[in-house]
């Protein structure tokens, strides 16, 4: 069995009969127009996305399969909602907020080169993309919304592969996603006047214990008694001669008195 391979690279539903791709598939004497409508068949879900696509051809029986590549989820993801690229600080700024019939859509763009064996399945690896983007559904994490479709609460958007949302619950999204960032950043600023608080208590204990040091240093001797009192004796020394501590000297009696 002899089989060609042909590369192309596709605008999603948009494939035409241009020179290219008659000079390509011609010479193999197929349907150029059955195998144009099969690619946008395979590509609808890719719309304003050049995809690579990938015709394989059995010369003999004029047999052919298509294989649609994928660009990766993340691009995808941006291409689909207009973001030029992801949030530079995931846990602390949002760049959007996802409803999960977008999320869906996005699955259902990815889900033949994931491997996965649900639709379920290719929503959650949709969904890390997401996270990792700083992107949040439904007002939610993807560990927190992750938990929601594990326990069933999108079973039926999913089951009916559902697409679509209003223009008024994407408003709603937004709201949501600006009152999400506003509150993240009061929780970075109390986070960041706490920690300059306990700076400062840190440097103002640090000073106290190093002025405590200074006050309990020993005092250098000066060889004089401290002011209001009398110096000691040295150890085995006397009195001054004639003089008792604290008392003028005695009168000596006369001697010889009649």
């Amino acid at each position: 069995m002899t089989k060609e391979k042909i590369q192309l690279m596709i605008e999603g539903g948009k494939a035409t009969t241009t020179p290219e791709m008659g000079q390509k598939l011609g010479p193999l004497g197929i349907n150029v127009m059955n195998i144009i409508n099969s690619i946008n068949d395979k590509t609808s879900n890719f719309k304003g996305i050049k995809v690579p696509v990938k015709v394989i051809v059995d010369t003999k029986s004029k047999n052919y399969e298509i294989e649609v590549g994928s660009p990766p989820t993340a691009e995808l993801i941006k291409n689909e909602f207009g973001l030029e690229k992801g949030s530079p600080m995931p846990d602390k700024e949002k760049i959007a907020n996802l409803s999960v019939e977008e999320i869906i859509k996005i699955a259902l763009m990815k889900k033949d080169s994931m491997l996965v064996n649900s639709l379920k399945a290719a929503v959650k690896n949709v969904i890390g993309s997401c996270n990792s983007l700083g992107i949040l559904i439904e007002g939610k994490i993807g560990k927190e919304i992750n938990k929601d479709i594990d326990s069933g609460v999108y079973d039926n958007k999913i089951n009916s592969e559902l697409t679509s949302v209003s223009q008024e619950k994407k408003e709603e999204l937004k709201k949501q996603l600006d009152e999400i960032n506003k509150q993240i950043k009061r929780e970075l600023e109390k986070e960041k006047a706490l920690a300059e608080k306990l700076a400062e208590k840190k440097e103002v204990k640090e000073e106290t214990v190093v002025a405590k040091e200074g006050e309990g240093a020993p005092a250098t001797t000066t060889g004089k008694a401290p002011a209001g009192k009398e110096a000691t004796p040295a150890a085995g020394g006397k009195t001054p001669a004639g003089k008792e501590a604290g008392k003028a000297p005695a009168k000596e009696e006369k001697k010889g008195k009649k």
